[in-house]
């Protein structure tokens, strides 16, 4: 995809762009095709010190499938097992191969370029984690008496006339099952944060307990990966708790290259 493209190419195909690499990175891996149906395979775009993971799609067909959204997120997270990458939302699509050029790679090369260098070596790694939900009930039963009775007395009674009751028994345990949610996303904070070089969290998915993201430096992986397999073991049987990555560094990103613009 180097080079102008004809005007009959380009009325047939455009780029659909993931994101950006250094110039020198390895060429993307043929076990990570793009996105469309069928996928085209991804290459490198250059200009100066940063180049473009692009792939050729019809730019008439529809994206946003379930395999497409795999796809952009396979094509990324297999160039940060590689090297540093700057990954763009899903979606994105320019006219052609020149368009990337000219309207993505020139005029903000130094500054992908100085976010590259920053990032260079670093990884995202996400830590999530989904309650036991027998256990959690037990807890909550056993630590709070009113939500207790309350459950006590809801048995006891017929489906409709403890229609009121089941209602606010199941926002007591909602808002106390928030509450500890966020003591436990505090606690994760705690003992990883110190081991990042950033980190990025809000409010977990519903049916999650903690959820957070945490730029790594290479140096110290392995304390980190160590300090999540202790977490999890202090949260066996509570919290089910995963460590997703080496993922490219889709939440800090935007820090990265606002950082760069701030000190230009």
């Amino acid at each position: 995809m180097n080079g102008a493209t004809t005007s009959a190419q380009a009325e047939d195909q455009a780029c659909y762009v993931y994101g950006v690499v250094p110039d020198a990175a390895p060429k993307p891996a043929d076990a990570a095709p793009g996105v469309g149906n069928p996928p085209s395979p991804v290459t490198l775009i250059h200009h100066g010190e940063v180049a473009a993971l692009v792939s050729e799609i019809d730019p008439e067909a529809p994206l946003g499938s379930p395999d497409d959204l795999r796809a952009h997120a396979e094509v990324l997270d297999t160039a940060a097992k590689r090297g540093p990458v700057l990954p763009f939302r899903f979606g994105g699509v320019v006219r052609d191969a020149q368009a990337v050029t000219d309207e993505l790679l020139d005029p903000f090369e130094e500054r992908f370029a100085a976010a590259l260098e920053d990032l260079d070596g670093r990884a995202q790694f996400a830590v999530r984690g989904a309650y036991r939900q027998g256990r959690i009930l037990q807890e909550i039963l056993a630590d709070r008496p009113e939500i207790a009775d309350l459950n006590a007395r809801t048995k006891a009674l017929p489906e409709e006339a403890g229609r009121y009751e089941r209602i606010r028994l199941g926002e007591m345990v909602a808002q106390e099952m928030a509450a500890r949610s966020a003591a436990d996303s505090r606690a994760l904070l705690e003992r990883l944060a110190p081991l990042a070089v950033a980190t990025s969290d809000g409010a977990p998915a519903a049916d999650l307990a903690v959820d957070a993201s945490f730029l790594v430096d290479p140096g110290r992986r392995e304390e980190f990966e160590a300090a999540v397999e202790e977490l999890a073991g202090v949260w066996a049987g509570r919290i089910d708790l995963r460590l997703l990555g080496p993922l490219a560094p889709y939440d800090f990103v935007t820090g990265l290259i606002e950082r760069t613009v701030e000190a230009s």
